[in-house]
C-alpha cells in the first residue's frame, strides 16, 4: 500500500497550497487549481476520474492543518450521494458546480444523535399537484449554513429516500451549531413542510446512505491520521527543544517510551485508514469491514495522541495560544462524527456475525 509518485506528488501540491493560504482563503485554489474536489467525480461531470486512494491524500493534509474547509461534507458526502443516487440527471445539474467549488454542498442525514440510516425519521409528503413537502429536524450538518446544494434523508410510504431541497426555500430554518471542534462547521436544519425534489430511485436512500457512510468514514479516518501524525510532530519536536534537569526532555527514558507508544498508534491508524480507502478504491466488498475497522481506530489513535500531546507539553500544552487544545477539540469532535469507535465495532461484529462487546 505504498503511495505512488503521482500520489506524493499531489500531496506536495496540496500542503503547499494549504501552507500558502490559511482558512477559507484556501478553498479556491485546491478547487480551481488542484482540482480537489473533483477527484473522485468521473469525467463525464467534469471532475479527474480518480477515488478514494486520492481523497485520502488530500484529507490527510487536511487534517495536519485541522482545515476548516468544507472538503468533507461537500466532496465527499454531498458527491458521494450523488453518486451512489445512480440519477443522472441531477449529477449533470449539480456535480459540475460542486466539482469546480463554485458551489458548496451538503448532506443532512443524522438526527437524535444517531447516523444509522434506520433512524431517520423526517417524513417527506406527496404535494397534490405533484413534488413533495419534508417535515422534520436534522443534526450536525456539516457545513449547513453556508452550503449551496442540500441534500436531506426522509421516508416516504415507499421507504427512505434522498431528496434535494432548496436551501433559502420555505419551511427551511438553517441554525448555526456551536460544536467543541470549532474549526469544523455544523450546523441543525429544521424543515416544516419545506419543498422536496427526490433525487434518484424511492426507496433506495438506505442503500445510498449505508455506501455514504462507508465513504465518510473512510475519509475522516484519512484526516484522523493526519491530524495524528502532526500531534506527534509537534510533540516530538518540543521534546528535543524543552531542557529540564540541564538536558532536552526527549532524552528521559520514560518519555521516550510514550512517544514510541504514540509512533506505533499513529502507524496503526495509517495502516487501518489505508486499508479502507484502498477497498473503497477497488470497490471491494470488505469496504465495510474496512471502514468500521478504520473509523474505531483512528478515531481513538488521534484521541489518544492529541492526549498525549497536551501532557508532554507541559503548560503550555493547556493554554489557549497552542494548538494543542485544538487537536485535542477535533479528536473527541471527529470520534463522534458518523458514529462512536463503540458504534463502529457493533457494525463490524454485525458484518461478522458476532456479538458486539
Amino acid at each position: 500500500m505504498r503511495p505512488t509518485e503521482e500520489l506524493e506528488e499531489l500531496r506536495s501540491a496540496v500542503r503547499a497550497s494549504l501552507a500558502r493560504h490559511e482558512g477559507a482563503a484556501a478553498w479556491p485554489p485546491l478547487t480551481e487549481q488542484i482540482g480537489a474536489a473533483g477527484l473522485s467525480v468521473p469525467e463525464e461531470y467534469g471532475g479527474a476520474g480518480r477515488g478514494a486512494r486520492e481523497v485520502h491524500v488530500v484529507m490527510e493534509e487536511l487534517g495536519r492543518n485541522l482545515s476548516p474547509l468544507p472538503y468533507l461534507g461537500s466532496a465527499v458526502l454531498t458527491v458521494q450521494a450523488l453518486l451512489a443516487s445512480g440519477d443522472a440527471e441531477a449529477c449533470g445539474r449539480l456535480l459540475p458546480d460542486l466539482t469546480e467549488g463554485r458551489t458548496v454542498g451538503a448532506l443532512a442525514w443524522a438526527e437524535r444523535g444517531s447516523w444509522s440510516p434506520a433512524a431517520v425519521r423526517t417524513r417527506a409528503a406527496r404535494n397534490p399537484g405533484g413534488g413533495w413537502r419534508l417535515t422534520g429536524a436534522k443534526e450536525f450538518v456539516l457545513h449547513g449554513t453556508e452550503a449551496d446544494v442540500l441534500l436531506v434523508a426522509a421516508r416516504t410510504a415507499v421507504g427512505l429516500c434522498l431528496f434535494q431541497v432548496p436551501v433559502d426555500g420555505a419551511g427551511v430554518r438553517r441554525e448555526a451549531a456551536v460544536p467543541m471542534d470549532q474549526t469544523r462547521a455544523q450546523a441543525r436544519i429544521v424543515l416544516e413542510g419545506a419543498e422536496g425534489r427526490l433525487i434518484g430511485a424511492e426507496g433506495d436512500g438506505g442503500r445510498v446512505l449505508r455506501h455514504v457512510l462507508d465513504l465518510s468514514c473512510t475519509a475522516l479516518a484519512a484526516e484522523q491520521t493526519g491530524a495524528a501524525e502532526r500531534c506527534l510532530e509537534l510533540t516530538v519536536a518540543h521534546a528535543k527543544e524543552r531542557i529540564q534537569f540541564g538536558r532536552p526532555i526527549g532524552s528521559f527514558q520514560a518519555l521516550k517510551h510514550r512517544l514510541a507508544d504514540a509512533y506505533v498508534l499513529v502507524e496503526s491508524a495509517r495502516s487501518a485508514a489505508l486499508c479502507a480507502a484502498f477497498a473503497a478504491a477497488a470497490g471491494s466488498s470488505e469496504l465495510t469491514r474496512c471502514a468500521a475497522v478504520a473509523k474505531s481506530a483512528c478515531s481513538e489513535a488521534l484521541s489518544t495522541v492529541a492526549g498525549e500531546m497536551i501532557q508532554l507539553h507541559g503548560g503550555i500544552g493547556i493554554t489557549w495560544e497552542h494548538d494543542a487544545h485544538r487537536f485535542f477539540k477535533r479528536a473527541h469532535g471527529s470520534a463522534q462524527l458518523f458514529g462512536s469507535p463503540a458504534w463502529h465495532r457493533g457494525r463490524l461484529a454485525e458484518e461478522l456475525g458476532l456479538t458486539a462487546v
